[in-house]
Parts: C-alpha cells; sequence; structure tokens
C-alpha cells in the first residue's frame, strides 16, 4: 500500500490532510475552505438587524415543525464525514459528534432549542475543532470573541 494510500485510510504517521513535510495539501486546504462556509451557512450567515447575534439555516430551518431540526441536525454531519476523511482521530469525531447530538437534543424542546441553536452553533466549533487539530489558524468566524 502506498503512503498516499495509507494516508487516506488514517493509517500513516502524517495527517492524512497534511503532506510528508507537514504542510496542509491543497485538497486539504480546498476541503477546510469548504466546510468553513458550510458551518457558516449553517450557523452564522445572517446577522440579526440591530443586534450582533448571527444565525444561519440552522436557527431558521430548525422553527420548521415536523422535521426542520432532525435535517439540520443530518446536514451537520458533513462537517464530521470531511473531518474524518482528513483523519481526525477517533476522540475529536466523537467529540464533534457530542456537539451535534447537544444542539439536536436540546432542539426538541420549544424556543430553548432555537435560542440554543443561535448561542452554541455546533458546526462553526466542530470547524474550530479541525483547525486547531490541523495546526491551522482558526478562520475570523471560528475565533473565540473577547
Amino acid at each position: 500500500m502506498t503512503t498516499h494510500a495509507l494516508a487516506h485510510t488514517g493509517f500513516s504517521s502524517f495527517h492524512s490532510g497534511q503532506s510528508a513535510n507537514g504542510q496542509l495539501s491543497a485538497d486539504a486546504l480546498r476541503r477546510l475552505k469548504r466546510v468553513r462556509r458550510f458551518a457558516w451557512l449553517l450557523d452564522a450567515a445572517i446577522r440579526l438587524p440591530g443586534t450582533r447575534v448571527r444565525v444561519g439555516a440552522d436557527a431558521i430551518v430548525g422553527l420548521v415543525p415536523g422535521g426542520g431540526s432532525t435535517v439540520m441536525g443530518l446536514l451537520s454531519f458533513y462537517v464530521v464525514w470531511e473531518a474524518w476523511r482528513m483523519g481526525l482521530p477517533l476522540k475529536l469525531l466523537l467529540r464533534m459528534v457530542g456537539n451535534i447530538a447537544i444542539e439536536a437534543a436540546v432542539d426538541v424542546v420549544p424556543v430553548a432549542g432555537d435560542l440554543l441553536d443561535i448561542a452554541f452553533k455546533a458546526n462553526m466549533r466542530n470547524v474550530a475543532v479541525m483547525e486547531n487539530w490541523l495546526g491551522v489558524p482558526p478562520s475570523a468566524a471560528t475565533r473565540k470573541k473577547k
């Protein structure tokens, strides 16, 4: 099996998102950019007028009764899928799934779930986990505001 094949399966000595010299591959950078954009659309694409609060499709579609939250929860697994493809360790993948599970569990409670969607932003948290593991400076969207 070639080093590239080993890297894709996650059984190499370096991150599958990185080349042998430790630099992020062009493919990993494209994936990270795509995942950042996706998480931003789900969690922070729209600023509520007159506030600094941002919401995304997750909070809006989650208002739809009868499955909006379920659909958005399933879409959140795209970020975890890409993290798995980049070779993140199981421990971090489980943390990412936990972030989604927390949001999904509270989403079943009217109003509280919607407020958690606005405050918790599981997708942005998951991108921050990826950025940290890859050694990439956090994007403006995933940086913690002080």
